[in-house]
């Protein structure tokens, strides 16, 4: 396991500072979003949008700047070339440790639009954040488990509705959808109990991913495949706090969104459901292979 020698002190002056920081930032955040609600003009509506989105911005920049002064967060990132923060994205990639999150938003802030995650309902009482994740338009999804849905079927595509209204509202302001394909953090029992065919990854969860392409239409530009490496075991956020990470791999490799990702029905369509499974299994053996190279 190659972590970098770590502190007790160390984390709990980086922690100190990342609180702070989310109470600093987001107590201006929610006034601006609390004025955009009472204001119901379209024409204010959109310049407020665009101000939450450069204070999410401001958010993650001072977040990096703790990381780097810190030295908690160290960095190798291939495939930035060619990226806009004026295009529509959706990001894909593997999911180990919540820490993947601080990991995209340092490499992609001010480089493509703020990332936009799909999270579970529960994280909208988390303090401060929670709130703020709602203010920036990000989806909160109920997960219901098959037992519930047995009982109450009219429960059924509810997550589906809330990923339709979301995609409508990224139409408005460039925006980067940021879907965990595998649906859940990757450890070596889920990869078990899944009966995973990739040595690294668990199986991809398909229709989350073609949900949002077909809710999105044309409007996505690219999507940018994602592929974090950790040598050693997944670090935890006081892990990362500590100094005890190693050097960080991020691979981003930029894919075509070609017309029939979008097009088709894949609830409906045998053969257009094949296909996208087919097609994101190429990406997903492709990237084991990767994690294979980067991890020897």
């Amino acid at each position: 396991m190659q972590h970098r020698s770590g502190s007790t002190l160390r984390g709990v002056i980086t922690i100190s500072l990342m609180t702070l920081n989310v109470i600093a930032w987001c107590t201006v955040l929610l006034t601006v979003a609390l004025l955009k609600l009472i204001v119901p003009l379209q024409a204010w509506r959109r310049p407020a949008s665009r101000a939450m989105t450069a204070l999410a911005e401001g958010w993650i920049g001072t977040n990096n700047a703790i990381f780097r002064v810190m030295g908690s967060l160290p960095l190798d990132v291939r495939g930035l070339e060619g990226l806009s923060t004026r295009d529509w994205y959706l990001v894909v990639s593997n999911h180990q440790t919540w820490v993947d999150i601080l990991v995209l938003q340092a490499v992609f802030n001010r480089r493509i639009p703020v990332l936009k995650f799909f999270l579970k309902q529960e994280l909208i009482w988390v303090p401060f954040l929670g709130l703020a994740w709602w203010a920036l338009d990000f989806p909160f999804m109920r997960r219901h488990s098959p037992a519930y849905l047995a009982k109450h079927p009219g429960k059924r595509g509810e997550d589906l509705d809330v990923t339709r209204r979301a995609c409508e509202k990224f139409r408005l302001i460039p925006t980067s959808v940021m879907n965990f394909v595998e649906g859940t953090r990757y450890t070596e029992h889920k990869h078990a109990a899944f009966k995973s065919p990739y040595r690294h990854l668990l199986p991809p969860r398909r229709g989350g991913t073609a949900f949002v392409l077909s809710a999105m239409g044309g409007m996505l530009h690219a999507m940018l495949d994602v592929t974090i490496a950790y040598r050693g075991a997944a670090p935890s956020l006081w892990d990362l706090c500590c100094g005890r990470v190693g050097t960080v791999i991020v691979d981003i490799r930029k894919r075509p969104i070609d017309d029939w990702m979008s097009s088709g029905d894949f609830a409906g369509d045998l053969a257009f459901r094949n296909r996208f499974k087919e097609w994101l299994a190429g990406i997903w053996a492709e990237k084991d292979q990767l994690l294979d190279r980067l991890l020897s």
